[in-house]
């Protein structure tokens, strides 16, 4: 049985010291893709946090079940259970996000970060704590997605959640809205954030 300490620093690593985005660069597809609106990345986010626990917690509780040569391919299954899930639920509640992110949700079936906490984590651990490590993946993650998403619809739209926030005279910043935004936005996150990290590291 895991004890405090233990969730402590998967919490710890999962959202700053290994942060699955900043440290591991992983999920940058969806990074490109859904941030330049705070809610579509918000609910986003919210997807891939669940689907990546609750994989994680079904992956460990059949893993002594799952005939190695079919391991990848069992929890490649799992994942896109969920996912499902995920889909009919946004199409049923929340139609126009549905419809604004597309495929990327059923793209959540192949991010990185939820192969690699299946493979990394629930296939070794318990379930419980599993679903703890998912959890706190899929919340590292949705943080960094969220700042990225904040800056670009504030500055290319001077919006925050649809609701404006700057006013009406400032000049859009129409670079923000587009793809290539998201590299320089995450990229400069990343810089900042490992500065830190490592200035921390050094004393």
């Amino acid at each position: 049985m895991a004890n405090s300490a233990e969730y402590k620093k998967i919490w710890k690593n999962n959202i700053w010291l290994e942060n699955p985005v900043i440290v591991q660069i992983l999920g940058i597809c969806s990074t490109l893709a859904v941030t330049n609106n705070l809610r579509n990345t918000l609910i986003m986010t919210i997807g891939v946090t669940l689907v990546t626990a609750f994989s994680n917690f079904t992956i460990s509780a059949i893993r002594n079940v799952i005939p190695r040569k079919v391991r990848m391919i069992t929890q490649v299954l799992v994942i896109s259970f969920y996912v499902i899930i995920v889909d009919i639920i946004l199409r049923a509640y929340v139609p126009d996000v549905s419809k604004a992110l597309g495929p990327y949700v059923g793209l959540i079936i192949t991010n990185c970060i939820i192969m690699g906490r299946a493979e990394a984590f629930a296939q070794g651990n318990t379930p419980v704590i599993s679903f703890w490590d998912g959890f706190t993946a899929g919340l590292g993650y949705m943080l960094i997605l969220v700042i990225v998403a904040l800056f670009r619809e504030l500055l290319g739209f001077g919006t925050v959640l649809g609701f404006r926030v700057l006013p009406s005279s400032f000049p859009a910043w129409t670079i923000m809205v587009m793809p290539p935004s998201a590299f320089f936005v995450l990229a400069s996150l990343i810089w900042v954030i490992r500065g830190v990290q490592l200035k921390k590291a050094s004393k």
